[in-house]
């Protein structure tokens, strides 16, 4: 069990990543957008894919390679790049087909929920700012020298997206409560989906301003 950190350590942590999880980022926008458009399963279907996103950045972070990515200026301009253009042709879906998923939320709820999957993967591992994010906030709360250190990040990964699941998860809940609401009210969806593609564009933006250091 040495790959645990102490109690202080982990309740510091705990804390830290509740607020994270309340925190608007590319992840929660898009987990909400489609929970309003298609529903609690790909809202939900979300998280999964951006959970395992997560995930990777966590082994990527425990065993050095998030630091070679961000020291290579051309791997680095390679994922920013991408990164930024996913999220642009998300706010282009948004405007051009957004509310029109409610009404087809029934006839193609299988598909909706394997592309929320892939969305949530995707526009969590083409985000730089989220390997720098991992790359200074996992190791703050481990020590260098510490001969489990990897154990540890990857403990601290997994404890991350534990603790974050309920807060997340009650936020697509919600989110799907208000669809009901929102389909009875076209305009106000509408409304919605130049927002969601208005914060699509503007984290895009702020992507491609990313520096690694």
């Amino acid at each position: 069990m040495n790959f645990i950190p102490s109690l202080p350590t982990l309740l510091a942590f705990t804390a830290a990543c509740l607020l994270l999880a309340a925190t608007p980022g590319p992840d929660m926008t898009l987990s909400i957008s489609r929970a309003l458009r298609d529903g609690k399963a790909a809202g939900l279907a979300v998280l999964l894919g951006t959970n395992l996103g997560i995930a990777v950045h966590t082994m990527l972070v425990a065993f050095g390679v998030s630091a070679l990515i961000v020291a290579s200026p051309t791997a680095f301009l390679i994922l920013k790049s991408g990164g930024a253009a996913y999220l642009a042709w998300l706010a282009f879906q948004a405007v051009r087909k957004g509310s029109k998923f409610v009404a087809k939320a029934e006839t193609g709820a299988k598909g909706s929920v394997k592309s929320a999957f892939f969305n949530g993967i995707w526009v969590n591992l083409l985000n730089p700012k989220v390997i720098i994010f991992f790359m200074t906030f996992l190791p703050q709360f481990v020590t260098a020298h510490d001969p489990d250190v990897t154990g540890k990040l990857l403990f601290l990964g997994g404890w991350f997206m534990l603790v974050s699941l309920p807060v997340t998860i009650a936020i697509v809940l919600a989110a799907h409560k208000l669809a009901n609401w929102l389909q009875e009210n076209p305009k106000v969806l509408r409304g919605m989906d130049y927002t969601f593609a208005g914060v699509f564009s503007v984290f895009a933006a702020k992507i491609l301003m990313t520096q690694a250091r």
